[in-house]
């Protein structure tokens, strides 16, 4: 699957899965230290790669057994620039890592039991904030943003990823500046963005103002928007079937927990929320959102929250 060819979650009456919060299901369940909430440092080691593919393997196990595609996303939300220094990777490490990342990935779809599921199987590089996922205070311009999420979208380019994905982006400026890079190296982009209990970005901003805003400056570059780390009760109220930036989103990864950010973060306990609610919920916000095709969880959710998403958006067609 090339770069340049149609995203197959976009085509109509498509469903496809995702994963859950990779991060705190490796801290919390698998007992895996993770420094900085950084994942990608299990890559290019027998037994952290071994982690990841056993991390992986239910949610696959839950699209095959329905015959739904999967977004499978690299574990790289904090594989950038900024967060290596901090871990003491440096920049040739960096790169390394995160085309590690990539062709793990293709390896698992390569693995898949048949090619049938293999073609439902989307490799998306997973693309994090500069600053704090929760936090906007350390605020980038698009072109600084651009600059910055270059280098590792050049590396999920050059290993063959089929897209990128900004989860957790706090404001506009840094999305655009992703969807910029993007566009520029030939890939396509979804822009995923948090919001707090209001519905807004942690700025303030109107979530409808901002997709339209990124929009705007880019061309329509994404090939799709999502909404992640909140829980459905937080953004459902702000959501408009009507309007033409409701139908650019495509993709909910929300938390089960109701906890606000600055809850979960003063939090030293996983909060799981209740599955069977968030796949009702999600169910919800079917009839709200037409072209909703990719679900998955954020913090605190795992393979069975996303077993009741699945369930509860099949039953209800």
């Amino acid at each position: 699957m090339g770069s340049t060819d149609a995203l197959p979650q976009l085509e109509a009456d498509r469903l496809y899965l995702t994963d859950g919060g990779i991060e705190t299901v490796l801290i919390f369940h698998e007992g895996v230290d993770l420094p900085l909430f950084a994942a990608f440092g299990l890559l290019g080691d027998e037994s952290g790669e071994q982690t990841l593919r056993r991390y992986y393997a239910p949610y696959l196990e839950l699209a095959h057994a329905r015959g739904l595609g999967f977004v499978l996303e690299s574990p790289t939300w904090r594989a950038s620039p900024r967060w290596a220094t901090e871990l003491g990777y440096d920049a040739a490490t960096l790169d390394r890592l995160n085309r590690r990342a990539i062709t793990l990935l293709q390896e698992i779809r390569d693995e898949a039991s048949d090619a049938e599921q293999a073609s439902r199987i989307v490799i998306s590089g997973c693309i994090g904030p500069r600053g704090d996922g929760y936090d906007p205070s350390e605020r980038l311009e698009p072109d600084q943003a651009r600059a910055y999420h270059a280098v590792q979208i050049a590396s999920f380019a050059a290993a063959g990823a089929d897209m990128v994905t900004a989860i957790t982006m706090t404001h506009v400026e840094e999305a655009i500046g992703v969807a910029n890079a993007a566009a520029a190296a030939g890939i396509p982009s979804a822009i995923s963005f948090t919001v707090e209990t209001d519905g807004r970005l942690p700025t303030g901003q109107p979530l409808g103002e901002a997709i339209e805003q990124v929009d705007a400056a880019t061309a329509s570059a994404p090939a799709y928007f999502m909404i992640n780390c909140a829980h459905p009760k937080h953004f459902e109220p702000v959501l408009d079937t009507h309007a033409a930036w409701s139908r650019r989103i495509h993709g909910v990864r929300a938390n089960a927990s109701e906890l606000s950010h600055a809850e979960l973060d003063e939090s030293e306990e996983l909060d799981p929320g209740d599955p069977e609610d968030l796949g009702r919920r999600y169910a919800a916000l079917r009839e709200i959102l037409p072209a909703l095709s990719v679900v998955g969880g954020c913090c605190g959710t795992d393979h069975r929250h996303v077993e009741k998403i699945r369930d509860a958006l099949l039953a209800s067609g």
